[in-house]
């Protein structure tokens, strides 16, 4: 099939009534998300991510994928309006996107942010239309050591590249493999870490650990957060129409944007839309003739971030349906949902599942228009959001959070589990640990572990497959230079935790 022919499947398939709604839902609900400081789109998804399991598969993760994107779009209203991130790729529009508020010039901010956000979408979408089908049937020589090595790979990326400790990385992805390899072992029968609790024969649910580390952590540690309520600036459709000179000082910022966010939303284990967005405010400083404007309002510094944190936000959908590895812990949760319908990621997706896969790519176009039509009329409406007492939010999410860990299984030992697995992320997060390389490393622990013994007895036993295959060796070595290159940034830039 070529690819008119598969966009025509995939517009067949989006544009159902039964996909358009979920679509229609799972943006609506990531701008809501978005928007308030202290949800973020990993705890909605961790939310939402029970009823999946009755939908049908294609509609599910096109809500869950439209909360995803949907709340990029809304996380730069907050940070704009009130200084304060509504999700943490949004973090560095706060730098020169609360100045332009005070400037009086909020619409005008809030305007070319969702022309970024829209055109960094679409660019990373037209990547994963045409980057997928070459890159699955490359996936198809793959080995099962090569897969092991790729893995290792994303989890030694993940562990290495997050902001903070290095070793609190590396152990937050240790963490994320003993939990992934409780229950029974498929191969040898045996009891791993249930501690004689039956209810641990099957292992930890992925619902479980997403609510524990996402959910629960995320109220617990936002509940003394302070919010601004003033919200004084008055936000107009004529507020919002930018200037010609705007649009032209933001048109090349949103192009280089989203070339980054592309390339960084690509590679496994990246981080995703935050590294995304500050690396793309970076460059833009670098190359601006008037770095000085950076921090005081400048509008490429809040072009150029958005439309990289968004374009992130869909090139991470790559690695993930055509290798079976996720770039970060939404994707994490994406092909958890995957492996629950009994779908595996990876290059067999696009062949075994078409109506699935070009389904999705054409639901993320529909999705951005949506965003586009909901955000420009109703921006009044999403301002107003801010105004939510927490001591409302907060409560709901924590009943939400049960109602959904329960009506997975119907056992009460899973709330239970949610409540001490929290209270539990709530410390590690107090002391430093990342949830991201967690969930991943739960995630892909099983999958290594299955690719690793696959290989060793295709092998009969012998260490050398992962060496003596290129693409294997290729990985491996990628993964030594990344962790000596990190442990030669380490050497000038001590690690506090060891310090202390």
């Amino acid at each position: 099939m070529g690819v008119v022919d598969n966009l025509l499947l995939g517009l067949e398939t989006a544009l159902t009534f039964q996909n358009l709604i979920y679509c229609l839902i799972g943006v609506t609900v990531g701008m809501v998300v978005g928007v308030l400081p202290g949800i973020g789109h990993l705890t909605a998804i961790s939310l939402l991510l029970p009823l999946t399991f009755y939908a049908p598969v294609t509609a599910g993760l096109v809500m869950l994928a439209g909360i995803y994107y949907g709340a990029q779009y809304g996380g730069s209203i907050a940070s704009i309006m009130i200084n304060m991130p509504g999700t943490a790729s949004s973090a560095v529009i706060c730098l020169d996107g609360y100045p332009l508020t005070r400037q009086g010039r909020a619409g005008t901010a809030l305007i070319i942010t969702t022309i970024a956000s829209f055109v960094g979408s679409c660019i990373a979408i037209s990547l994963l239309i045409m980057l997928s089908p070459p890159l699955a049937r490359a996936a198809l020589s793959f080995h099962s050591a090569d897969y092991f090595s790729m893995m290792a790979l994303g989890l030694v990326a993940a562990g290495t590249l997050i902001q903070g400790s290095k070793f609190i990385g590396a152990a937050s992805v240790t963490v994320g493999l003993l939990l992934g390899i409780v229950g029974t072992d498929v191969s040898s029968g045996a009891m791993r870490f249930t501690f004689g609790a039956p209810e641990l024969f099957d292992g930890i649910s992925i619902v479980v650990i997403a609510m524990a580390f996402f959910g629960v952590t995320e109220v617990m540690t936002s509940i003394g957060l302070a919010r601004d309520h003033a919200l004084n600036a008055k936000v107009t459709l004529r507020s919002m129409m930018p200037s010609r000179a705007d649009l032209a000082e933001s048109r090349n910022p949103i192009l280089r944007g989203s070339m980054v966010g592309s390339a960084v939303g690509i590679l496994p284990g990246a981080g995703g839309g935050s590294m995304a967005a500050f690396m793309a405010y970076a460059v833009e400083k670098r190359i601006s003739k008037k770095p000085d404007s950076f921090g005081n309002g400048a509008i490429p510094g809040i072009s150029a971030p958005e439309a990289a944190n968004n374009a992130a936000a869909q090139s991470a959908f790559i690695p993930t349906l055509t290798l079976g590895i996720p770039g970060d812990a939404i994707m994490a949760l994406i092909l958890g949902a995957l492996l629950v319908h009994g779908i595996t990621p990876g290059p067999q997706v696009i062949a075994d599942s078409p109506e699935l896969f070009w389904g999705l790519a054409v639901s993320f176009l529909v999705g951005n228009f949506i965003l586009l039509i909901l955000n420009i009329p109703l921006m009044g409406v999403w301002v107003r959001l801010l105004k939510i007492p927490p001591t409302y939010l907060f409560p709901a999410i924590s009943l939400f959070i049960a109602v959904g860990v329960y009506s997975v299984a119907n056992i009460s030992f899973d709330v239970f589990l949610v409540a001490g697995l929290g209270l539990a992320a709530y410390v590690m997060v107090a002391f430093g640990f990342e949830p991201a390389p967690l969930l991943l490393g739960y995630v892909l622990g099983p999958l290594i572990e299955e690719n690793f013994r696959r290989a060793l007895l295709i092998s009969r036993g012998d260490f050398m497959v992962f060496i003596d295959r290129p693409i294997s060796a290729a990985f491996l070595v990628m993964s030594v230079l990344l962790v000596i290159w990190v442990a030669l940034g380490a050497r000038k830039n001590p690690d506090p935790v060891k310090e202390s």
